[in-house]
């Protein structure tokens, strides 16, 4: 070895002692890296997932594993349980905020705790539908039509404590009507009941509704958003349609186990704010009315605990009861 070659050597070994996060970083990851998501393939966590992981470079595959099940749980708790090692993530939306009330108690790990935030990767904001044969057109004629009819509207949702639900909760409180739930086994059920005018009401995320606002089969009233949202610019805000202000979103969240490595969790944040700001993705998450996002831990951190404090307020006034 030359006398140049061993400097470089030995410079090269220091800087790994002295920055060994970074050498570790550099030789992840050396197998493929699996991602869980709780949720059955072609609902928006997985795709969303799968949309931005192409447009993650690390040097390895992401194999997306589906682990649906009890509002998210399964797959949560799996996760919560692998090697914090670097090969093992979670994609959650906004039911991983509500468990930690619904499931207090009950849970084998804890939603915050037993997880580090990596990225908020995008937000969805929820849409409001109504069945055609329902007399109102505006968010402010349905809560005047449910003033008038307390308890003759009722409202499906994808399962209990689903932001679906959760958020038709909210507007009940907020606007101060009374509604009847109607809990189904995910959204295909009870759109199915909404087209057929068997509920009168459905608020679920803009993917599994607007193909059938678009037919002309129901009628979306509004975004629970500040403003329009990029793919369903068509549709008011809920201000706009004359409610109240209410924001609600289904969004997109990635973790990884606690104790994950932080250059990795860094890495990979680095990775999905860098494939956020992506055109072709753009396009193709405003496609699924999704707002990307990118946010760095801390700030995932933050929303997350905000989403939590949230629904805890909604669930506990509501008296929502988990179905086990």
């Amino acid at each position: 070895m030359t006398k140049l070659n061993r400097r470089a050597v030995l410079a090269a070994s220091a800087a790994a002692a002295f920055f060994p996060g970074a050498s570790r970083a550099q030789a992840w990851p050396t197998n493929p890296v699996r991602w869980v998501v709780p949720y059955t393939a072609g609902g928006l966590t997985d795709v969303v997932t799968r949309l931005t992981l192409e447009k993650i470079n690390v040097g390895q595959t992401f194999v997306v594993d589906n682990k649906p099940g009890a509002n998210s749980l399964i797959g949560a708790e799996m996760v919560a349980n692998a090697a914090p090692d670097g090969y093992t993530f979670l994609t959650v939306i906004a039911a991983h905020a509500a468990n930690k009330t619904l499931y207090a108690g009950k849970l084998k790990f804890d939603p915050v705790k037993s997880f580090v935030p990596i990225s908020l990767v995008g937000v969805a904001p929820i849409i409001l539908t109504v069945t055609n044969g329902l007399p109102v057109k505006t968010v402010g004629e349905l809560i005047a039509y449910a003033k008038a009819n307390p308890g003759k509207v009722s409202f499906g949702s994808s399962g209990v404590g689903a932001a679906a639900h959760l958020t038709s909760e909210l507007l009940k409180q907020v606007a101060g009507i009374e509604m009847v739930h109607v809990p189904y086994k995910g959204t295909a059920p009870a759109l199915a009941d909404l087209v057929s005018g068997n509920i009168q009401m459905l608020i679920d995320a803009p993917i599994g509704v607007m193909p059938q606002v678009r037919a002309g089969k129901i009628r979306a009233l509004a975004m629970f958003s500040k403003e329009r949202v990029p793919g369903v610019e068509e549709v008011p805000t809920i201000v706009e349609s004359g409610g109240p202000l209410i924001e609600s979103s289904s969004w997109v969240m990635f973790l990884a186990p606690a104790g994950t490595p932080q250059d990795i969790i860094d890495r990979l944040q680095s990775e999905v704010a860098k494939a956020v700001k992506d055109e072709t993705l753009r396009k193709r998450l405003a496609e699924q009315a999704v707002i990307p996002v990118g946010a760095t831990p801390a700030d995932t951190a933050k929303f997350l605990q905000s989403e939590i404090d949230k629904w805890e307020k909604v669930i506990t006034t509501a008296g929502v009861k988990a179905d086990a």
